[in-house]
């Protein structure tokens, strides 16, 4: 059934949560694993699914993107496989940008009924999962329903940050609330099942993945044409209208909306058993081939280490660490607790020995640092005998070249941290 489905990625707004790191990108452009963007994740989804069309809309801090998407997914000539940009743009009937969830994926519907397809699968370009749609679309179209949600069970805890539904013994939806506090939250438990339960995941709440029949969400656009967002405005309208379907899933969600979240999915890839396995063949996650050499390591001593490719390690100790894609790391230097996110180029060796000629540090980490509970953005240039220690210690803030989050410590792309520094 995945040939009658259309795949719509929403590509976020400013993403201020996630920031330091959406300054100069946008949240599904956000590197993760060491080699991947955020984006990787839900266009690997569908192509692991069957799902082989998509368009990915896009908005703020774009370029990254645009550019990660032209250079990675390419198709054959001879099949009707693509995923394609659609940014939002500005027309005489529509002179704004898109006002949220709902109001980008109206403004870009003219491009999508360009197409056949009877289903549209609505996905964030935010979350870290790996999903079999096929599972979904069967229970849409068995269930004869109009709207379908993916629903994952929580705790009360987490709950508060959710949409959170209650569902009959059909699975229909027949109420929702956004973000209830936490005595309100108490109402709405739901039967989970016993295996979530016994981990106190009483509560069904929505993972932002919705599947609609083609022509209910013309007519709804075209009925309510000033709702702007899907989980706020659409998504409690129809429950009274239609027949909405909650589509359980109990696998590894998390959904990527801040930087403690986002540094402990990084590192919860280096688990002896991650709850996100990048080593599944047949959920597979696809990203851009660079044909980059394979990581040299000098005498370095790994311990829960997941290392990218083309990287050069002369490191004294990595420990519970992700390093991305062309890393250099000096001597004496100990790692633990980090994710560096590597590098976009190599520098020459002509370029090395004027660098070293003028005392400016080389991209990568120098010799003797010691960086702990941090995040080092892409080309950032930290000097020798650098000392990086985050922790619940230092104040949340920005302070030029380096953010502070939860006591995560983020030095911004492209940095320069001069040697003999301390944060």
């Amino acid at each position: 059934m995945t040939e009658k489905v259309l795949g719509v990625i929403l590509g976020g707004g400013q993403g201020s949560r996630l920031s330091p790191l959406t300054q100069t990108r946008s949240k599904p452009a956000v590197p993760i694993a060491g080699k991947y963007r955020l984006v990787d994740i839900p266009i690997s989804n569908c192509l692991n699914s069957g799902i082989h069309r998509m368009f990915v809309l896009t908005q703020f801090n774009s370029a990254s993107l645009n550019k990660h998407i032209k250079n990675t997914y390419h198709f054959s000539h001879f099949s009707d496989a693509f995923v394609d940009i659609l940014a939002a743009e500005q027309t005489p009937e529509n002179p704004t940008w898109f006002q949220g969830t709902a109001d980008a994926v109206r403004q870009t519907m003219h491009h999508l009924l360009n197409h056949e397809f009877e289903y549209v699968l609505i996905l964030s370009g935010d979350q870290l999962y790996q999903m079999d749609f096929n599972e979904m679309v069967n229970a849409h179209i068995e269930s004869k329903a109009e709207v379908t949600l993916a629903t994952i069970p929580v705790t009360a805890k987490d709950g508060t940050d959710f949409g959170i539904l209650k569902a009959n013994e059909e699975n229909i939806i027949t109420s929702f609330t956004e973000k209830p506090n936490s005595e309100l939250i108490k109402e709405w438990s739901s039967d989970t099942g016993p295996e979530m339960q016994a981990e106190g995941r009483n509560y069904l709440a929505s993972m932002g993945i919705y599947i609609f029949n083609r022509d209910l969400l013309i007519r709804i656009f075209e009925e309510n044409p000033n709702e702007k967002d899907f989980g706020k405005e659409i998504i409690p309208m129809v429950l009274n209208q239609y027949r909405v379907l909650s589509y359980q899933y109990e696998g590894y969600w998390t959904d990527i909306g801040n930087i403690s979240s986002f540094f402990e999915a990084n590192l919860g890839l280096t688990d002896d058993i991650p709850k996100f396995n990048l080593f599944d063949s047949h959920q597979s996650i696809f990203t851009r081939p660079r044909m980059l050499p394979p990581s040299k390591i000098l005498g370095t001593t790994l311990n829960k280490a997941v290392i990218a490719e083309g990287c050069i390690l002369q490191a004294e100790a990595i420990s519970h660490a992700v390093i991305g894609i062309r890393s250099r790391i000096g001597r004496g230097t100990k790692i633990e607790n980090a994710y560096i996110m590597g590098s976009d180029r190599y520098q020459t060796l002509q370029q090395i020995q004027e660098e070293n000629d003028a005392g400016h540090p080389l991209i990568g980490i120098g010799d003797d640092c010691e960086i702990s509970n941090a995040i080092i953005d892409k080309n950032c240039r930290i000097g020798n005998s650098v000392k990086i220690k985050g922790g619940m210690h230092l104040p949340d803030g920005d302070f030029g070249f380096y953010a502070v989050k939860d006591g995560i410590v983020v030095v911004k792309k492209g940095a320069i941290v001069p040697s003999g520094t301390t944060i």
